[in-house]
This record gives C-alpha cells, sequence and structure tokens, in this order.
C-alpha cells in the first residue's frame, strides 16, 4: 500500500473519529443523567431519524465487508447471507417490533418479565443478551482488524491487535459518556455515509459493464475460476449432506436470529410512541431493502473486475473485497482516483464497524445494569445507579470483546455474525415470542427457554469444526470437533423452543391471566407503554 494511501485514510479515518467524539461531547453534556435517557435517549428521536438510526444498526460490517466477500469468493451461496438477512428484517417487522415496543421499557428482559416473576426471568435473559451482543461484537472487531491493516499496510499481527484494542476503546468511551442520544447520532451519520459510499460504488461497477447485468454475472463467473457452478448453488454448501445441513442451519439463523438481537430491538425504545415505532421502521425498509439489493452488485462485480485470487491474496477470508474493488474502479493502485475512492471507502467501512460496536455495547451494558444487577442487588440495601453500573459494564464488555476479536481474527466477517444470529435464535427468540402469544406460559418455561438454546447453541459451536479439527478453525492444532456443522440453529433453535414448553407443562405455576390480558392489549395497542 503507498504512503498516498495511508496518509488520506489517515485523515478520513481522523476526521470521522474527531466528528463522533465531537458528538459524543455534545450528548454528554446534553444528559440529565436519568436511565431513560442514558438507555433511550429521551425518546425523543423522530421516526426518520430512528429509521436511519435503525438501518446503520443493522448495515454491520458483515454486510459491507463480509457478505460482499462471501459472494465474490463463492457466488450464488454468498447470496444467502444477503437474503436470510433481508428476510429476517421482514420478521422483525411482522412479529416482533412494535409489540416489543408497546411491552418494554428499555431491553428485551422487560417485555418477557412483565408477566412473570421478575427475578429469575431477567437474569436469564439478561445473561442471554450479553452473550449474543459480545459474539457480534467480536465479528465487527475482525472486520476492524483485516480493514486497517490492509488500509494502512499494517498486515503484523501486531498492528491488527492494536486496531482492535483501539475499536475497543472508542466504543467504550461513545458509550459511557454518550448513551443512546450519542449512539444515535453516530449511526445516522454513519448510515448517510454507507448508503452514499455503496450507491457510488454501485453506480461505478454498473457502468464499466454499461449496465449490462448479465455480462457482469458471466465476468464474474468466468474469473472465479468456477466456471457455471459459480451461479448456481452448492459451492461453497453442496459438497455433501453434512454441508448441505450447514445451509439450512444458517438459513434458520438468518431469519430467525435478528428478532432475538438485542441491540436491534432497543432501537424501538427511543421513539415517543408506537405509531412513530411503526413509521420509523417503514424508513428503515427502504433503507435496508436498497442497500443489500446492492451488495448484491459489489459482491458480483468485486469477483468480476478485482478476481477471487486478489481478494484471498489481501485476505484469507474475503473481507477486504470492497475496499479493494473501490481501488480498482477509482484507476488502480499508483492513481489518484484509486487512492481517494480506496481510503473512502474503507473511511466508510471504519465508520460502519464503529457505530455498530457503539450500539452493540450500548444494549449489553444495559443488560447488565437493567436485568442483572437491578435483579442481584434487589433487597440488598441501596444499589448504585444504574447508569453508572451500565457505563461500568461497558469497560468490561469492551475487554472481552477485544480479547475474543483477535482469537477469531482470522475468520469471515459474516459467517462471525451468523454464529451470533443463531444464539440470539436459539435463546432470545422462544422466549420472546411464547410471552407474546402463549397464554398459558410460565415463568419456569421461558426461564427453561433461555438455558434451552442458549447452552446447548454455545456447547455446539465449542465442538464444531469453528473451534477446533480442521486447518481454518480457531484452533488448528487441537481436535475435540464431535458436531460436525458449523452453525448449531438447526439443532439449538428446535431444542430453544421445545424446552420453553416443557418447562411450561412441568411447572405447578398457576398462568395469570390478568397480566396475559394486560400485556396483550398494551402490546397490540400501546396503552399504558413507557
Amino acid at each position: 500500500m503507498t504512503d498516498d494511501h495511508q496518509t488520506l485514510a489517515l485523515l478520513l479515518f481522523s476526521a470521522f473519529i474527531a466528528v463522533t467524539l465531537a458528538i459524543t461531547t455534545w450528548a454528554s453534556r446534553n444528559r440529565h443523567g436519568s436511565a431513560e435517557e442514558f438507555y433511550a435517549g429521551g425518546r425523543l428521536f423522530s421516526p426518520m431519524e430512528n429509521g436511519f438510526a435503525i438501518a446503520g444498526d443493522y448495515m454491520s460490517a458483515a454486510s459491507f465487508l463480509g457478505v460482499t466477500g462471501l459472494i465474490a469468493l463463492f457466488g450464488y451461496d454468498g447470496l444467502l447471507y444477503v437474503v436470510g438477512f433481508l428476510v429476517a428484517w421482514l420478521v422483525v417487522l411482522f412479529l416482533v417490533a412494535e409489540l416489543v415496543r408497546n411491552c418494554g421499557r428499555f431491553t428485551l428482559a422487560d417485555v418477557v418479565a412483565a408477566r412473570m416473576s421478575e427475578r429469575p426471568v431477567r437474569i436469564a435473559a439478561g445473561t442471554s443478551s450479553v452473550t449474543v451482543s459480545v459474539l457480534y461484537l467480536v465479528a465487527q472487531m475482525v472486520g476492524a482488524g483485516s480493514l486497517v491493516a490492509l488500509l494502512l499496510g499494517g498486515t503484523s499481527p501486531a498492528a491488527r491487535a492494536w486496531t482492535v484494542i483501539g475499536v475497543g476503546a472508542l466504543m467504550v468511551i461513545y458509550v459511557s459518556l454518550g448513551g443512546m442520544r450519542a449512539t444515535t447520532w453516530i449511526q445516522i451519520v454513519k448510515a448517510v455515509l454507507l448508503l452514499a459510499g455503496t450507491v457510488a460504488l454501485t453506480v461505478l461497477v454498473l457502468v464499466r459493464f454499461h449496465g449490462d447485468f448479465d455480462r457482469l454475472l458471466l465476468t464474474a463467473a468466468g474469473r472465479s475460476g468456477h466456471g457455471d457452478a459459480f451461479l448456481a448453488p452448492g459451492l461453497a454448501y453442496g459438497g455433501d449432506w453434512t454441508a448441505r445441513f450447514d445451509f439450512i442451519s444458517l438459513g434458520l439463523a438468518l431469519v430467525l436470529g435478528t428478532a432475538g438481537l438485542p441491540h436491534i430491538l432497543s432501537r424501538f425504545y427511543t421513539v415517543p410512541t408506537a405509531r412513530a415505532a411503526r413509521r420509523s421502521a417503514l424508513w428503515s425498509i427502504g433503507l435496508i431493502g436498497g442497500f443489500y439489493l446492492m451488495t448484491i452488485v459489489l459482491g458480483f462485480g468485486a469477483a468480476a473486475i478485482v478476481g477471487p485470487e486478489a481478494i484471498r491474496g489481501a485476505n484469507a477470508a474475503g473481507n477486504t473485497a470492497v475496499p479493494l474493488l473501490a481501488l480498482d474502479l477509482g484507476g488502480g493502485a499508483n492513481s489518484t482516483g484509486g487512492t481517494i475512492l480506496f481510503a473512502i471507502v474503507g473511511a466508510v467501512a471504519f465508520a460502519t464497524i464503529l457505530a455498530v460496536v457503539a450500539g452493540i455495547t450500548l444494549a449489553s451494558s444495559a443488560s447488565v445494569a437493567h436485568d442483572l444487577y437491578a435483579s442481584l442487588r434487589r433487597g440488598r440495601g441501596k444499589p448504585r445507579s444504574e447508569v453508572a453500573v451500565a457505563r461500568v459494564a461497558s469497560v468490561g464488555i469492551g475487554v472481552v470483546a477485544i480479547g475474543l476479536g483477535l482469537l477469531a481474527r482470522d475468520l469471515n466477517v459474516a459467517f462471525l455474525v451468523g454464529l451470533a444470529f443463531a444464539v440470539a435464535a436459539s435463546a432470545n427468540l422462544p422466549v420472546l415470542l411464547y410471552s407474546l402469544f402463549w397464554r398459558g406460559f410460565t415463568t419456569r418455561g421461558a426461564v427453561w427457554a433461555v438455558y434451552g438454546g442458549l447452552i446447548p447453541a454455545l456447547v455446539l459451536v465449542v465442538l464444531s469444526p469453528v473451534v477446533s479439527g480442521s486447518p481454518e478453525s480457531l484452533f488448528p492444532g487441537v481436535d475435540f470437533q464431535y458436531f460436525p456443522l458449523q452453525n448449531p440453529g438447526l439443532v439449538s433453535i428446535p431444542l430453544g423452543f421445545l424446552a420453553g414448553w416443557l418447562g411450561t407443562v412441568t411447572s405447578d405455576e398457576v398462568p395469570d391471566e390478568a397480566k396475559h390480558a394486560e400485556t396483550e392489549v398494551r402490546s397490540l395497542t400501546g396503552a399504558g407503554a413507557a
């Protein structure tokens, strides 16, 4: 990488960091320290602002870097991620978004605890939310390390490690000082930058092929080394029955997992009314749908213009396909246009990572303070302020995410997010749907649903090829692989639903009909919503 690339990239990085820190400082001066201000930004955002912020939260490094890289390397099979992420968003909107907004105050556990014994349910749901958030954070950290290593020429492990540490430090600052207000404005700025960059690259790719999408696909297939197989199912997931089951498992995780992601659901608490939540969801649909359609063009464009060999040469998992595409579209490695476009795209991707990690960290620290700490300290004297605990928790979560990010730095970002989605779909979605729609659901059922999905999902990941038993594993030198699938969703998601049902039917607790009726009315009408 030339000195021009590095200098311009550093200037753009610095500019974005300066803007976001200014937003954080402004937000910290305009808060009054209440839990509602820290967790929900005072519920003062308009539907359009929140729609952009939701889109910013959802369009992560996995989307911009990982998905395009997978399409560039595996063609048709990489499209599974695009379809999965997009369909998942529709599941969120139709099944849970407005209902969660009406039933809860700040976290996922608020919805479940509304009609159950509060303490055990909050501890279970809080534990699950933190686990999912940390897994999701790891993916963003890996993306940051790959990106900055490419941009600044620091390909050494030390350079990537310091990048991950730097991103972790910034996210702690954003959350602990600015809370939801700063995080939301950072998401809005990031969404505008990301969409503008994606539109520009898409237009340039289509111009390169004179608007002929068929020619783009045929060129991508020709350069892939796989011929027509690049445009057909099976390149990544069609080798044998294990690969096919992995395909199904990943699809289930992607489609169902979003509805259990704490940082996405918490976005619906930042608007004043349920009507505003619906309108913000409409904004986000248009933004997210357009973005994912463009990633298809970028993925095949990277395969056709850059080529899979060059992409793998820069990053084996394909995480740097988009910056390399920008470099070529701008005129090549030694051109002014290539240098500028490469640095801009790299800065936008870095902004994406910083914004998403801030949102995830805020959601997980809220779960620690609002659910775990408040439940465990109840009845033991005057507890510390929830907001103060949340700020401390953000530091601890940052440290854990940094450590795991350093460990998983060679895995694809979208693949890592698929694991987080599988855990979310296994542990959070069953308890959420049962709480909203099953009149006879009990406290034991809620606790069993969470742990019955969470524990099998984590155990199966540990025993899978992701962790050991293959050259691409986290620990390639050892082998304790007993579960053949890379994604546990096919097994762990049904186990979560089964455990919730079994816990309920074996419980002696009599369901509170009045509380269920109150929850049902509130979820459907918004009456009494915070």
